[in-house]
């Protein structure tokens, strides 16, 4: 049969795929947990406080679906 190989080819494309999505999710969370120098100007910190404002309002509209 032409089509005796399908199978392995699904797993081998399936594994791909699992494999480039953890890579994607190890990248996002290494260059999410970055954290502000302490020489930085002042600003980056309020810059900071806004962005976890937004975040908990986002959270907040998800959890009230």
């Amino acid at each position: 049969m032409i089509y005796g190989s399908i199978p392995m080819m699904i797993f081998i494309l399936a594994s791909g795929y699992l494999f480039t999505v953890y890579l994607l999710l190890a990248l996002a969370k290494r260059t999410g947990t970055k954290t502000v120098p302490k020489n930085f100007p002042s600003s980056a910190e309020g810059k900071h406080k806004q962005e976890i404002s937004v975040r908990a309002k986002v959270a907040e509209a998800v959890n009230s679906q």
